[in-house]
């Protein structure tokens, strides 16, 4: 296994690097600026594993990937969150802000070992008579809710997270209305397009149009911020990280 560490500061570094070899993880190679890093991938097989700084002394680490295509699991490792929605668009595993804590740390390298594990074979015969089989699925276009003695249709295109509060349902649209759902988030679950709407606790699904920002929180965990709603905070929860970036791709 070939890993390496690209960080500007050389003690930070070293210190990354005892903590792995902690966790089993030998570090090979220490790069400490954005072209050193360019000639470095230019001029040697990719590794196995990156963990990368964001701000290095010549500039952004987002700037090796406009000039080197790396297909390596990269794990984060920075002072700064405000980076955190354009890292996840990458190759990475995990965001980690510094100091980094052991604990953290090792959850972030035990990602990367299950990326790596063998996965079961894969019956391709049976996986193409399900899908000959079966009809494709019928999603939810529209919600047609009684308010007083009116029925208020809201297309799909309209909502912007759906939540539960108080043993009840709510829709929460675009505009910033709620309104009450005679159905349960599990349910909603079921009719709603996945490739628009995530579940990102047992309080939230959020639809894909209301994403503004995303901060790293604690615990490994995802805070974020939405377009509209504002009334709590919307967290990503531990369990739900790893499959919330592959939704956002």
């Amino acid at each position: 296994m070939t890993t390496i560490i690209i960080e500007d500061e050389k003690p930070a570094a070293r210190m990354l690097q005892r903590k792995l070899e902690k966790l089993n993880i030998p570090v090979q190679v220490m790069l400490h600026s954005v072209r050193e890093a360019v000639e470095w991938f230019q001029q040697n097989p990719h590794p196995d594993l990156i963990f990368l700084d964001i701000q290095l002394s010549d500039g952004l680490s987002f700037e090796i990937f406009e000039k080197v295509s790396i297909q390596s699991p990269i794990i984060f490792t920075t002072a700064y969150d405000e980076y955190a929605l354009r890292a996840f668009k990458l190759n990475s595993i995990d965001y980690l802000l510094k100091p980094i804590d052991e604990d953290d740390l090792e959850v972030a390298v035990e990602k990367y070992r299950k990326l790596i594990s063998p996965k079961p074979a894969i019956d391709m015969q049976m996986i193409r008579q399900l899908f000959t089989s079966s009809k494709a699925p019928e999603y939810k276009k529209r919600f047609s809710i009684k308010v007083g003695d009116h029925i208020k249709v809201i297309p799909i295109e309209d909502v912007e997270l759906f939540y539960s509060e108080f043993k009840g349902t709510f829709l929460f649209t675009t505009e910033g209305r709620n309104y009450l759902l005679d159905t349960t988030l599990e349910s909603l679950e079921k009719e709603l397009e996945p490739s628009q709407f995530f579940r990102v606790s047992r309080k939230f699904i959020i639809a894909n149009i209301a994403l503004k920002d995303i901060v790293v929180y604690s615990n490994s965990r995802l805070k974020l911020n939405l377009k509209t709603y504002n009334k709590e905070e919307v967290i990503v929860s531990r369990e739900r990280v790893g499959d919330f970036k592959e939704w956002l791709g």
